[in-house]
């Protein structure tokens, strides 16, 4: 799998590896909410270490590959809109949480600075 990653653009290579990591980030960081809600606290944090590992093994080879590409601020704004990109779907349908108007509005505050970041590049 990995060489057939090697094979696309830059780009689409950084954006991929940044979704998958954004996705163990995003359990490591609130999945123990819903899974471990009555396991003490440091259970969760040691749960949540272990699921971000894996996060980190996709993260830094992205951020790597992806400055080839990419100078630091656009990997920044890149990593904040799939962050966001990935959370909403998450809060909503794993948590359960209700869609709400914000989630929107904090989109298009990002679309803003991926037109600032980028523009000129």
């Amino acid at each position: 799998m990995l060489t057939a990653l090697q094979t696309l653009p830059i780009p689409l290579q950084t954006v991929l590896l940044l979704v998958a990591s954004n996705v163990f980030m995003t359990f490591a960081w609130y999945g123990h909410l819903k899974n471990l809600a009555t396991a003490p606290w440091y259970v969760a944090a040691l749960v949540s270490w272990g699921i971000a590992l894996f996060e980190y093994l996709l993260q830094v080879p992205a951020n790597r590959i992806g400055h080839a590409q990419f100078n630091l601020g656009q990997l920044k704004i890149l990593q904040e809109v799939i962050t966001l990109s990935v959370f909403v779907p998450f809060a909503v349908f794993y948590m359960d949480q209700p869609l709400k108007w914000d989630y929107l509005w904090a989109g298009l505050c990002l679309v803003g600075a991926v037109f600032f970041i980028f523009r000129g590049a």
